[in-house]
């Protein structure tokens, strides 16, 4: 099967399910990653399933902000332009409840109420210390647009925060 013949069939998906089927392959996508880093736990450890995770992420930031200003032809370096970016990638569209406020000069995502972390609360499993793996990809995300651009955390798990704000990430020039 040819990917012109991929390309007719989603083509033929009618509009009104679009959306739903691309959500519904991120989230595939972000359980196919919770499996891989509960078994890399369950085997070696959370240190270990950290490290990996964080690592996989960071190489992730710079693939995807690559591919999405190519696609998009998103050319600008300033901060409006890498949240315009960010806002297409798998991790900021699978945030369920985020809030995103742009300014000329800085920028600041917050996960109101994060599914991930909840679902590992439902399981009976620790808050997932995401804190280095977000880290990882955020700044590798915003460098492929400016090396300017500084990421600064404000909180994130496993920093304590409030029941109403799981993380929260401020993305500003460097010196302004």
């Amino acid at each position: 099967m040819s990917r012109e013949l991929d390309k007719e069939l989603i083509e033929s998906i009618p509009k009104d399910k679009l959306a739903d089927f691309v959500f519904m392959h991120l989230r595939n996508i972000w359980a196919v990653d919770g499996l891989y880093y509960l078994g890399i736990e369950e085997q070696f450890g959370t240190e270990a399933a950290t490290e990996i995770d964080r690592k996989v992420w960071e190489v992730m930031g710079k693939i995807e902000a690559r591919k999405i200003k190519k696609l998009f032809e998103i050319t600008g370096s300033d901060i409006p332009s890498m949240i315009k970016a960010f806002r297409l990638s798998g991790w900021t569209m699978d945030l369920e409840d985020k809030e995103i406020i742009v300014e000329k000069n800085q920028a600041i995502i917050r996960n109101v109420r994060c599914r991930v972390q909840n679902t590992r609360i439902k399981k009976g499993l620790v808050e997932f210390g995401c804190k280095p793996v977000r880290f990882g990809f955020l700044k590798a995300f915003a460098k492929e647009f400016n090396p300017n651009i500084e990421v600064v955390c404000n909180v994130c798990p496993p920093d304590k925060h409030a029941e109403d704000l799981w993380c929260e990430w401020v993305f500003k020039i460097k010196g302004e």
